[in-house]
């Protein structure tokens, strides 16, 4: 059996009339009966009496008109399942993001990301970027956002895509450069500062930047993560050279109380996050979806939080 066999079938038992389920199928009625009659020898089993100009269904095609109908809807289904499968409207999806973006801005993006896709379930995992590459690795999650390796490991079982982008100096509102419209590292001379932990590439590069300017480089607290620092700024006991997404999300906590104010840095200092994908495993079309969504709000948190 095939489908227009099953769905002449099914149109002739709703109508009783070949022309009628032609009509309504937009088939030619020998098409209608060709399908009939061969669906017909290969059940081995006439379906239909004519009596003058009407059909009239045997005992069988009633049992077999509802199994038919139940194999097209199930059909149908699929069908649209996979339709909405290509268009990333459908699917289960695994992915995780690093401490610092997972409090805020990836799960709200992906949130309204899928909000009109009831379809679409989703599993969202926050986690350390070595752990991610490892999950990544093991070809496990869809995709993940963690921290840039400082090297490509050409042997690694996942993909890396780096996004750098240029830090920002976190200030306390009243703090004398909060009045300034760019901050340089010679400003920052002898001003206590919160940083990631000895180790991370952002502290490497911060103790440098000091270094190569030949300013005093004062450590007041450290973390692992940016954003509990923020309240160390807020408290006025230091200043955070920090990643533009703790930036944005700590505009987004704190609201028009602006108790922490964000200036460029004269003298750039990059933050290497990356995006990681499973290298022998492709990623569905809705995962491919979700990730481009995930680059365009990416680019548009740096032009907000550059243009403050």
């Amino acid at each position: 059996m095939n489908v227009p066999q099953l769905l002449s079938f099914c149109e002739v038992m709703k109508t009783g009339s070949v022309s009628q389920a032609a009509r309504n199928l937009g088939r030619t009625q020998p098409a209608i009966s060709l399908s009939i009659k061969s669906l017909e020898e290969l059940l081995a089993v006439k379906l239909f009496v004519r009596d003058g100009h009407s059909l009239h269904p045997v005992p069988e095609a009633h049992y077999l008109f509802e199994e038919a109908r139940n194999v097209l809807d199930r059909l149908n289904v699929v069908t649209d399942t996979m339709k909405n499968l290509a268009r990333g409207q459908s699917g289960a999806l695994n992915v995780a993001a690093m401490p610092g973006p997972s409090t805020l801005v990836f799960p709200r993006f992906v949130a309204q990301a899928i909000r009109n896709n009831e379809n679409i379930k989703i599993s969202l995992s926050s986690r350390s970027s070595q752990h991610i590459r490892e999950m990544v690795g093991a070809q496990t999650l869809d995709f993940g956002f963690a921290d840039a390796a400082e090297v490509n490991d050409p042997n690694a079982l996942y993909e890396e895509e780096k996004l750098a982008a240029p830090c920002l100096c976190a200030v306390p509102a009243d703090h004398p450069l909060a009045l300034k419209d760019c901050i340089s590292i010679k400003d920052l001379d002898g001003v206590p500062q919160g940083t990631l932990q000895n180790g991370h590439p952002l502290f490497e590069r911060v103790r440098d930047a000091f270094a190569l300017n030949n300013v005093e480089f004062v450590q007041q607290v450290d973390s692992q993560i940016v954003l509990p620092l923020m309240q160390f700024v807020q408290e006025g006991l230091c200043c955070v050279i920090t990643d533009p997404i703790s930036a944005f999300t700590q505009m987004n906590i704190q609201g028009a109380t602006n108790a922490v104010v964000f200036r460029p840095l004269k003298d750039e200092i990059f933050y290497d996050y990356a995006i990681l994908t499973p290298r022998y495993r492709p990623i569905s079309q809705t995962a491919k979806v979700l990730l481009n969504g995930w680059r365009s709000h990416f680019s548009s948190i740096l032009n907000e939080v550059l243009e403050q």
